[in-house]
């Protein structure tokens, strides 16, 4: 019964022996698997990818393979960052990253606090703007500002946050936000400053340095989802 279905939990082996006229508890079931060599887990929650994303995530994930640290220590990685309390509060906040907005408004995004950052960063040097596939970021409108303003994009596969490690960063943030349990907006939005102002460069630097073995994990799994 467990090789047939790996989904199913203790309480669904107990009603069905329970169905079949075996009476025992929750945990006797539990110490039984377990007796016969299985372990209970929890499984991961990966995104769905059908057969065509994942040979475009394998395809871009060879074609990355000799990026070196260097070359993704120059790439901006945008994301939008919703964070939200038990009270009707919420704030969007603006952090190297995007918002889930309209093209027009992303791009007012854009304009107003990438390029200073960028600046900020890069100077005169070149860098490559990285973001997923949101409908702003994909849209005719956005590649055109792209490219009238000189910017690289990096082509992205779709249903890959194992790929982008600012999905870790937001993870931090959002794990310090439980510990702070802001009451307010003004409590919240310092504490999502505070949050992002705690990451440290090593920190950072950890997980650029991670993406050789993001793309190799993406490789071996033949383009499934990894454990990143």
């Amino acid at each position: 019964i467990v090789e047939k279905d790996r989904f199913q939990t203790s309480g669904d082996l107990r009603k069905q022996w329970t169905e079949s006229g075996v009476e025992t508890s929750r945990a006797t079931v539990y110490r039984r698997v377990q007796e016969m060599g299985y372990r209970c887990r929890i499984p991961q929650v990966k995104p769905l990818l059908n057969q065509k994303q994942r040979q475009k995530r394998l395809t871009w994930a060879t074609e990355k393979q000799h990026w070196t640290v260097a070359q993704w220590s120059k790439r901006e990685m945008p994301k939008c960052l919703k964070s939200s309390v038990k009270y009707p509060q919420s704030v969007m906040v603006w952090g190297a990253m995007s918002a889930a907005v309209n093209a027009a408004s992303y791009q007012e995004i854009l304009e107003h606090f990438m390029l200073p950052s960028a600046e900020k960063l890069y100077g005169d040097e070149d860098f490559i703007f990285q973001h997923d596939l949101a409908p702003a970021h994909s849209a005719k409108t956005t590649g055109k500002w792209f490219t009238d303003h000189g910017i690289t994009v990096l082509n992205w596969p779709a249903n890959s946050p194992d790929l982008n490690p600012i999905e870790n960063l937001w993870d931090i943030v959002k794990r310090k936000l439980r510990d702070a349990r802001p009451n307010t907006l003004d409590e919240l939005k310092a504490a999502i400053e505070a949050s992002w102002a705690s990451i440290t460069p090593q920190q950072c630097h950890r997980l650029i340095a991670s993406m050789p073995r993001r793309i190799e994990a993406v490789i071996s799994a033949k383009g499934f989802p990894t454990n990143y």
